[in-house]
């Protein structure tokens, strides 16, 4: 399959020159930027998905560096990339009805085959023109670092742990094979001071941590930890594992406190990437 889309179905972006920068240039500039002051370890086998955030890249990307770092001179295909819906719909499971999503960087392909393929097992509705971020938001640090790839774009209405379960297990099936990639966007708790964020946000993270997609779920429905996109980091840790991943590491985590230095109100960032530790790999 090949990498151009029809150029006369593309998604129109609502958040290039807001969320992040309008102009191609500066774009690459900026993404590159928070990419090489990441600073991560090795990581020790295969990397099968990655969590990063999905605030405008002036808050976020700079953890999102983190996330991204691993990515560089991998050869992948096709993205699975998986986020919440900040916006109501009546369908659990929501993907573009474009062709391909625009940002200043270029165009990026849907692969429509393979939607159409968990199509059969997930009821996912097709939308045009939508407003979500939290999906095009992680494209410019795809872009920068994959070069060209087909996206599967999944944006959760219902994230409960049961949808997780269910997606993730239809992802690792269509997925199984193909050089893929697995990326769940999400940021963690929402406008707590800093000190009662951090302890929130740790809790999510100590979960993702010892790969516990339930733990994610749970933490939220006791008030122990949030993330937006609970499901969706669920979803891709259930379908990484499924895809032969079998450890995690988280690699940075901030808050916009830690840009503002308004420490009042603050929303938590934290990067993380499953993998296939080496042993494994070379098992195979």
């Amino acid at each position: 399959m090949g990498f151009q889309p029809s150029v006369h179905n593309v998604r129109p972006s609502p958040i290039a020159g807001k969320w992040y920068p309008g102009d191609a240039t500066q774009l690459a500039s900026t993404v590159d930027e928070y990419i090489a002051r990441s600073e991560v370890p090795a990581i020790p086998g295969k990397v099968i998905g990655i969590l990063a955030p999905h605030a405008g890249h002036r808050y976020s990307g700079p953890v999102a560096g983190y996330a991204y770092k691993p990515l560089l001179h991998m050869d992948i295909d096709v993205v699975a990339l998986v986020g919440p819906s900040h916006y109501p719909y009546s369908d659990p499971v929501l993907t573009s009805a474009h062709d391909a999503y625009q940002t200043p960087l270029g165009l990026v392909p849907l692969d429509r085959e393979l939607l159409n393929e968990l199509g059969r097992t997930i009821p996912i509705r097709a939308v045009y023109s939508d407003p979500e971020h939290a999906l095009e938001i992680e494209l410019p640090f795809l872009q920068r670092t994959l070069g060209k790839f087909r996206l599967i774009p999944l944006a959760l209405v219902d994230q409960s742990l049961g949808m997780a379960q269910r997606l993730g297990h239809a992802l690792a099936s269509v997925l199984d094979g193909k050089k893929a990639l697995l990326v769940a966007s999400s940021d963690l708790s929402h406008f707590y001071t800093q000190s009662v964020a951090n302890h929130l946000d740790q809790t999510v993270l100590d979960a993702v941590a010892a790969f516990d997609p339930a733990r994610v779920i749970e933490a939220e429905d006791e008030g122990t930890g949030f993330a937006c996109g609970r499901g969706a980091i669920a979803t891709v840790m259930i379908a990484a594992r499924e895809l032969g991943a079998n450890a995690a590491q988280v690699v940075n985590y901030a808050t916009s406190g830690d840009v503002t230095h308004d420490y009042s109100q603050v929303v938590g960032y934290g990067a993380a990437v499953f993998y296939q530790t080496t042993n494994d790999v070379d098992n195979l």
